[in-house]
């Protein structure tokens, strides 16, 4: 048994709370599962690893709290970060859990992030979206729910060749087909959407611009 000899505010924390055990520092803890504890209390080994457990959850929560200011994440990434910091498995799948819970950790809110950033920025092919999301834990039957409800496949590769197109002014038109074509599929479009937006590309540049392409071997 351990006696509580003193519980203080922490200064550079007001919602945590220094508990002391037979006049030395043990742990601290938040205010609300400091609550019910009082000076001279006993504590047990036992209900001492209870509170130390779950003061630890507390922390991975902020820890991850802090990561889903920046940006949505995926369970996993969460994961991923807390077994860096070192949490044993026990406190992370809590923490996990407790945020799951409080709607804080959602993977189908996060693929729908994920997915609308994109579209908007980069877009990219089902192919690539598929391995990104996969690559960040997000169960398949998400993917390819949210994959077929939000992606427009030509209309994001129409959107992706935006940022090459004036590269290509002075090349031929197999050379516009070659560069293009390799960037989007490298982008992970498939081919039906690379063919149609090569097509579409080509029949707008030449009715805006007579000379955009250079006369040459143009062959496909």
């Amino acid at each position: 048994m351990a006696k509580i000899t003193k519980l203080e505010q922490q200064q550079g924390n007001k919602e945590r709370v220094n508990v002391y055990l037979d006049d030395e520092f043990a742990f601290g803890l938040n205010l609300m599962d400091a609550a019910h504890l009082h000076k001279g209390q006993e504590l047990t080994e036992i209900e001492i690893a209870e509170l130390r457990h779950k003061d630890a959850i507390v922390k991975a929560i902020d820890i991850a709290a802090n990561l889903l200011s920046y940006r949505p994440r995926s369970t996993q990434e969460i994961r991923e970060r807390l077994q860096k910091k070192d949490y044993d498995e026990f406190v992370i799948e809590a923490a996990i859990e407790r945020m799951i819970n409080l709607a804080y950790l959602d993977d189908r809110a996060f693929a729908r992030f994920w997915i609308e950033s994109r579209n908007r920025s980069k877009p990219r092919g089902r192919t690539d979206l598929r391995y990104e999301l996969h690559q960040k834990g997000v169960a398949d039957n998400i993917i390819n729910e949210l994959l077929d409800d939000m992606l427009d496949e030509e209309s994001a590769a129409y959107e992706a060749a935006q940022a090459k197109i004036r590269q290509m002014r002075g090349k031929t038109r197999f050379e516009f087909k070659q560069k293009i074509g390799a960037f989007l599929q490298r982008r992970g479009f498939n081919y039906d959407a690379v063919n149609q937006t090569l097509q579409s590309l080509i029949a707008e540049l030449e009715e805006q611009e007579d000379d955009f392409f250079a006369s040459g071997h143009d062959e496909y």
